[in-house]
């Protein structure tokens, strides 16, 4: 880890994010581990909150820490492909993908991909796109037929992570994957961030979304949940929907090395460095 000076530190930090006095206490906590951050929801489409983002994981960066970035990008897909007249079908909240769609997706993507690298770049922090057409490390094979082109990991080329971030750069992903015929699909961007931090043993998976975090029955924050209170909270139906899938992925990498898992709100200024460097933590911290 870097040797940071308060000085220092007082100018890598943002004014309203952890303070100094915090953030020294956590510098050494994540020294050399892999700290895998999936970004959807609002952080991708609301300019501010994206700005703030990846301000963030530029300062991650300039703190010596480093971090992985898997981006979604279901809603830019969406506004796409209605804007082409292609209807967005889904089954449990897996977009079915035939061959024009996978084609609208994977250029969406890559866009996105880049105007990510972009922005850091802006920030002074050096990136390297991580998709399909470059870079690829996701081997896949076809989640099912009814679904298209939609893809289930099968493997990660963890030596291209490897080179990226001994170079001081931070990955980004795009969750797409090829096949053994190198056909493209779609992966969901959870699935993709969790096979990924699972693979690579990461410290910490991240996960920004559109919702604080896990809630009781009154709406309040559940600060931390193991598996057995997950069930009783689907059993008694407090997590509901679509956030049954997100959470079982979430403890089932939890369960496989990956020591903290936590789902945290991406509408809040600076919620990844208050989840990581500050005492309170930010969102619902899932253990095994």
């Amino acid at each position: 880890m870097l040797d940071i000076k308060e000085e220092e530190l007082k100018t890598i930090l943002p004014l309203d994010g952890p303070s100094t006095e915090e953030v020294k206490k956590y510098l050494e906590k994540y020294n050399d581990e892999y700290i895998v951050i999936k970004c959807g929801g609002s952080v991708l489409i609301d300019q501010n909150l994206f700005d703030i983002f990846i301000q963030d994981i530029s300062t991650l960066n300039k703190l010596g820490f480093t971090p992985i970035i898997v981006h979604g990008g279901g809603k830019r897909i969406s506004n796409k492909l209605n804007e082409i007249g292609l209807e967005s079908k889904f089954i449990k909240g897996l977009r079915v993908t035939d061959k024009e769609t996978i084609k609208v997706v994977e250029k969406v993507l890559i866009d996105f991909n880049k105007e990510i690298i972009n922005a850091l770049d802006k920030q002074n922090c050096e990136s390297q796109s991580i998709n399909s057409k470059e870079n690829n490390i996701l081997t896949v094979i076809q989640e099912n037929e009814e679904l298209g082109f939609v893809g289930s990991p099968t493997n990660v080329d963890q030596s291209i992570i490897d080179k990226i971030i001994a170079d001081k750069k931070v990955p980004i992903i795009a969750p797409l994957g090829l096949d053994k015929n190198d056909q493209t699909y779609n992966v969901n961007a959870d699935t993709a961030a969790g096979y990924i931090a699972k693979i690579i043993n990461a410290r910490r998976l991240i996960i920004l979304s559109d919702v604080e975090g896990v809630l009781d029955k009154n709406k309040n924050l559940i600060p931390e949940i193991n598996s057995e209170s997950i069930k009783d909270l689907i059993d008694n139906e407090t997590i509901t929907g679509g956030m049954i899938p997100k959470i079982n992925n979430c403890l089932d990498v939890a369960s496989n090395g990956v020591k903290g898992v936590v789902i945290i709100d991406g509408r809040k200024n600076h919620s990844v460095l208050f989840e990581l460097l500050s005492d309170g933590g930010s969102g619902t911290l899932i253990r095994q």
